[in-house]
């Protein structure tokens, strides 16, 4: 699996009502795009849930290649161009993966992220991470990594913010997920 993820920041006064109808009106069309394992239309509006900005970030979770390089080289990523203009697209790898058709109905993501520091070995890094990160229950999650930059992103699907007040991150709202 592939992870992509762009961070379109917006002005302060930006209209958030935009982005809200552009993904009511068109977020259906990734539906069961190729290769797709599932799409978060992403948003945070400055001043909710402690936002500092306004912001439209969509993420990605292909199941390979050929899905991500067809959305990219196909002209439908023009569509994002075109409307934002030319955009950093980061890419990661899922590492531990525990959702599920449940998170549908999700209308949060949580997202911490945490450094690699340098160490002497990674051997069962991933059981490392599995120690730290804050046991949210009844939540499902997704850990991805990326070596370039040597960072990790945790992703919670919340659908009860109460849950993670006592947490530091960033909360974005979920627009619409397309699937699989």
């Amino acid at each position: 699996m592939i992870a992509m993820q762009y961070n379109i920041g917006l002005p302060s006064d930006y209209n958030m009502r935009i982005i809200r109808d552009r993904v009511k009106n068109n977020g259906y069309k990734t539906d069961s795009f190729e290769d797709l394992k599932f799409k978060l239309y992403l948003t945070t509006e400055k001043g909710k849930n402690n936002n500092l900005q306004n912001s439209y970030c969509p993420l990605y979770i292909w199941k390979d290649s050929n899905g991500l390089n067809k959305f990219l080289f196909s002209g439908f990523y023009d569509n994002i161009i075109s409307s934002f203009g030319w955009q950093n697209v980061n890419i990661g790898i899922p590492l531990i993966d525990t959702t599920t058709f449940r998170i549908k109905d999700c209308k949060y993501l949580f997202e911490i992220i945490r450094e690699i520091k340098p160490q002497e070995s990674l051997n069962n890094f991933k059981d490392k991470i599995m120690e730290h990160i804050p046991n949210i229950e009844e939540t499902e999650f997704l850990v991805i990594y990326n070596p370039d930059k040597w960072k990790y992103h945790v992703f919670f699907f919340i659908d009860d913010l109460s849950k993670i007040r006592a947490l530091d991150g960033t909360i974005y709202d979920i627009l619409h997920i397309s699937q699989e």
